[in-house]
């Protein structure tokens, strides 16, 4: 995969995205300068001077809403990023024709054999049909009308290429919205045309580079590459915090951190698994002391069932930590037996957990884990349609300080005893009276607390484990009544699930956390961020790659596995001694990779460290280090570990704690 062709290509995507998205907003009277108000008049919409269905206005009043709450610039960056992610879900999928991805077999924004060409256009009526039959709402006779009137493509592949993100709602509504919904208004005109907004995304990047689902998450960190630059070096407002921190992981580095901590937990419980032979990066624990020995057999759980086992990324972005551990946890289960059509749908819904507050990075991340998935399964999509609910549990954190809990918890009338009328205003003044000794509602007013500056504080924020019965009874009663309520409760229970997913996440203990934190200074954080981590995270503060870390510990249960790759300043700086000495005396390291500069592709060395929460002080972790001349033009290791003076190496804990004046 080129990488460098990809940073070249993401950022202008970006620039022509927007600039479509908002010339397409103009015809709508949404522009920088304010918001015109349309008139209706029977089936006609006008507005600034065009002319549109009559049924566009509900979805453009919600638009409309949306920039007075949020501003013209940051709803035009969300749908540019929308539909940019769209169309790259899109491609992927479409280059995978063979294995079924489209159920049509059919490409949407390419032809196998004429260049710029749309086999969509070639084969529309089977397009059409295979839509239809997958429960897409189409009116077939008004598009072979537009197809016999033969000089209408552009409303054709348009109605295709909505017609193909409605049928993939039913299995990514995260990335795929509803029908009707307002990033539809969005979709700019001209969509065929050779200079298309969205066309260098076909013609610019080879189709190999499109085989893996990595390309994905690089194509986004290039995408926010020029916002990164706007902001780096400042002190970044909350909104901006995602593209100044975020960083894609070298795949090697991914799989050193997944199969030395999920990898090793199984290993320990069945040292002559095959697994073993499947990770390249495994680092074996070598010879221990007879102390350290029976320490390990006193903890390790003698069996272990593969749908208990547990994986957060604390900090998911695009989903790469999260599609290795799928890797290994496939694995797992097959040897353990359970039938391959089976596995992908119980680990996305038993064992992957990953939290971000990067709206799009999680639609990502949601999208990478269910193409790993469907690579395993050929009907993972049509699940839905035989009642077999598809979950992912991915969350971009929502913050909840705009949420009117007093009329959600009356809407919600979970005790029967509140009048009921008409369908309320949730953000309207609280009712008079309250009955405020609920378990429930007071659950849910210490939740609001917590989540009010989820989009500052992220996986920072700590719910104690001890509220997790409580969260997950609530969410099973939110669920139901989302699906079955009333039209009070429905409503009610909609506004109130994102806050109890998130909770659900955070409130659980790991068998493993992994992740490559954020990265950002105390020079960088905002006032918010910098009073958070002084009161909260006095250890750690200086960095937000060490709160992680620190906070990571606490997501974890007994005796299970820390893994992230952080910069190398915690290990050496006066002002993170107390972090180290934590570390030291309540966990101990299994294994470190010590990265030199630009080994990552950053110009400051890094470290690969896995630990194990608890766990005995003459451990011996196994160590090297990783110089720059060692990585490949691919970007992996030439060998691992390293052939180099400081060569794999075992380091007792205690010789470690000894240094830290313990």
């Amino acid at each position: 995969m080129n990488t460098n062709n990809l940073k070249k290509v993401a950022p202008r995507a970006r620039t022509a995205f927007i600039k479509a998205i908002t010339a397409r907003a103009a015809e709508f009277g949404l522009t920088v300068k304010g918001i015109s108000t349309p008139s209706v008049s029977g089936d006609v919409l006008q507005v600034a001077g065009y002319t549109h269905p009559s049924r566009f206005g509900a979805p453009l009043k919600r638009l409309s809403q949306r920039i007075a709450e949020e501003s013209f610039t940051a709803v035009i960056e969300q749908m540019a990023y929308t539909w940019f992610n769209r169309f790259c879900a899109i491609r992927f999928m479409e280059l995978k024709s063979e294995e079924g991805y489209l159920e049509h077999g059919v490409r949407i924004l390419s032809h196998p054999s004429l260049m710029q060409g749309f086999e969509v256009l070639d084969r529309a009526t089977e397009v059409i049909d295979s839509l239809l039959e997958e429960g897409v709402a189409l009116d077939k006779p008004a598009l072979l009308d537009i197809m016999l009137a033969g000089n209408q493509q552009e409303a054709l592949f348009r109605e295709l290429l909505l017609g193909q993100c409605h049928r993939l709602h039913g299995a990514m509504p995260f990335l795929f919205e509803a029908i009707d919904d307002e990033t539809e208004l969005l979709l700019p005109q001209g969509l065929t045309r050779t200079d298309a907004f969205w066309r260098e995304l076909i013609d610019a990047i080879p189709e190999a580079d499109w085989q893996q689902v990595e390309v994905i998450g690089w194509l986004y960190q290039f995408y926010i590459s020029e916002k990164k630059d706007e902001v780096i070096g400042k002190v970044v407002k909350s909104e901006d915090i995602p593209a100044a921190t975020q960083l894609f992981t070298p795949n090697w580095i991914v799989q050193y951190l997944v199969q030395n901590s999920l990898g090793r937990y199984w290993l320990q419980t069945y040292p002559s698994s095959p697994l073993a032979g499947d990770m390249p990066y495994y680092v074996a624990p070598g010879e221990q002391p007879a102390e350290v020995l029976t320490e390990l057999a006193r903890l390790t759980p003698t069996s272990i069932e593969p749908e208990s086992i547990t994986v957060l990324d604390p900090a998911c972005g695009s989903g790469h930590i999260l599609v290795e551990a799928y890797n290994i946890l496939y694995r797992i289960y097959e040897e353990r037996g359970y039938r391959s059509r089976e596995i992908p749908a119980l680990i996305l819904s038993h064992n992957l957990y990953g939290l971000d507050i990067d709206d799009r990075a999680a639609q990502l991340a949601g999208f990478a884990l269910l193409m790993r998935a469907r690579q395993d399964d050929r009907r993972l999509f049509s699940r839905n349609k035989e009642g077999r609910e598809l979950s992912l549990n991915i969350h971009s954190l929502q913050e909840s300080h705009q949420l009117n809990i007093p009329k959600l918890w009356q809407a919600l009338n979970l005790n029967a005893d509140s009048d009921r009328g008409q369908v309320q205003d949730f953000f309207a003044p609280a009712p008079t009276t309250l009955v405020t000794n609920d378990v429930r509602l007071n659950l849910l007013q210490d939740l609001q607390q917590r989540f009010s500056d989820a989009k500052t504080l992220g996986s920072l924020i700590e719910v104690p484990a001890d509220k997790a019965p409580a969260i997950a009874e609530l969410l099973t009663a939110l669920k139901g009544l989302s699906e079955r309520g009333d039209a009070m409760q429905k409503p009610a229970a909609k506004a109130l699930l994102p806050l109890l997913q998130q909770a659900s996440v955070l409130a659980k203990r790991y068998d493993s956390v992994i992740a490559n934190p954020p990265y950002m200074g105390s020079k960088g954080m905002n006032a918010e961020l910098k009073e958070f981590a002084k009161k909260q995270f006095p250890d750690s503060k200086s960095d937000l790659f060490a709160m992680f870390m620190e906070s990571g510990f606490d997501l974890l249960k007994p005796n299970a596995f820390h893994a992230m790759v952080t910069m190398q300043s915690w290990m050496f700086l006066s002002s993170y001694e107390n972090l180290r000495i934590k570390l030291l005396n309540h966990s101990t390291i299994e294994c470190m990779a010590h990265m030199a500069n630009m080994v990552m592709g950053i110009a400051f060395g890094t470290a690969a460290t896995v630990c194990r929460k608890g766990g005995h002080r003459l451990t011996r972790g196994g160590f090297c280090y990783v110089e720059y001349e060692n990585i490949d033009d691919n970007g992996r290791p030439k060998q691992f570990p390293p052939l180099n003076d400081r060569n794999l190496k075992a380091v007792k804990q205690s010789s470690a704690a000894s240094e830290q004046g313990e």
